[in-house]
C-alpha cells in the first residue's frame, strides 16, 4: 500500500489548507494575547479590564473589576482556537499519512508563543510541494504503458 495522500484527496486537503492559514495566525496572535495577559496578572497582580470605571481597556488590580474581564475573554476565544488549529492539523495529517510525531510537532504551535506563525509559512509550503508531486505523479501516470512501472521515490517512469 502507498504510502501517502490520495489524488482524490487534494480538493479537501487544500481546503484544510487554507483554513489551518488562517486559524494558525488567529491562534497566534490570541496566544500572544494570552502572554500579556498572563505577565500583567502574575507579575504586576493586574487583569485587563474592558470599560471600566477608568477607561475603555485598562490594566485594573485584580480585586477591582468594575467592567468586563477581558483576561477571561482571552482565554477562551484562545482556547476555541487552538481546538480549530488542532482540528485542521489532524485532518492534515490523516490526510497527508504524517507520522504521529508531525502532528504533535504541529500542534505545539498552538501552544508555544510565535511558533505558529512559523508553521503558517511552513506547513504549507511543504503540503503544496507534496500536492505538487502528487499531481505530476497522476500527470504521469497517466500516459505510462502496461510495460512500464513506476519507482515510489522517483515519480519518473521507466521502461
Amino acid at each position: 500500500m502507498a504510502r501517502g495522500p490520495k489524488s482524490s484527496d487534494v480538493p479537501l486537503i487544500r481546503r484544510t489548507l487554507a483554513i489551518y492559514k488562517v486559524s494558525s495566525v488567529f491562534t497566534g496572535v490570541f496566544l500572544l494575547g494570552l502572554v500579556v495577559m498572563m505577565v500583567t496578572r502574575y507579575g504586576f497582580q493586574r487583569d485587563i479590564e474592558l470599560n471600566g470605571a477608568d477607561g475603555f481597556l485598562v490594566l485594573t488590580p485584580l480585586d477591582t473589576l468594575t467592567g468586563i474581564n477581558f483576561s477571561i475573554f482571552l482565554l477562551a476565544v484562545h482556547g476555541w482556537l487552538y481546538v480549530l488549529y488542532l482540528a485542521c492539523d489532524f485532518v492534515l495529517w490523516r490526510l497527508l499519512r504524517w507520522p504521529f510525531w508531525k502532528f504533535l510537532w504541529v500542534a505545539m504551535g498552538g501552544i508555544i508563543p510565535l511558533l505558529s506563525f512559523v508553521f503558517e509559512r511552513q506547513v504549507p509550503r511543504e503540503v503544496e510541494a507534496l500536492i505538487a508531486s502528487l499531481e505530476a505523479g497522476a500527470g504521469a501516470g497517466a500516459g505510462i504503458d502496461a510495460g512500464t512501472t513506476v519507482d515510489s521515490t522517483n515519480t519518473e517512469a521507466r521502461a
